[in-house]
């Protein structure tokens, strides 16, 4: 345990940040999911899509996905969606 006063900050600061980073990343693979289980279902997939895509482009305005990894998972769900309305 840090004794120095802003060290004591910087550790709850961390782990505030840590928990709110945690809570967007298990909601972003929760939306992946919801993706996931709309293509095997084949309804709702436009819709699905859209919120995936948001959900990663808050992602990356976070901080917390490289823009280049959100493009190439958006890149990915173009993929299925095209395959899947076909």
């Amino acid at each position: 345990m840090p004794n120095i006063k802003s060290a004591k900050k910087r550790v709850l600061v961390n782990k505030t940040k840590n928990e709110r980073n945690r809570a967007a990343k298990t909601a972003m693979k929760t939306q992946l999911k919801k993706f996931d289980s709309a293509i095997q279902q084949g309804t709702g997939i436009q819709e699905a899509y859209k919120a995936t895509v948001v959900c990663l482009d808050k992602a990356v305005a976070k901080g917390i996905l490289h823009k280049n990894t959100a493009a190439r998972k958006k890149s990915a769900l173009a993929k299925k969606v095209n395959a899947a309305t076909k």
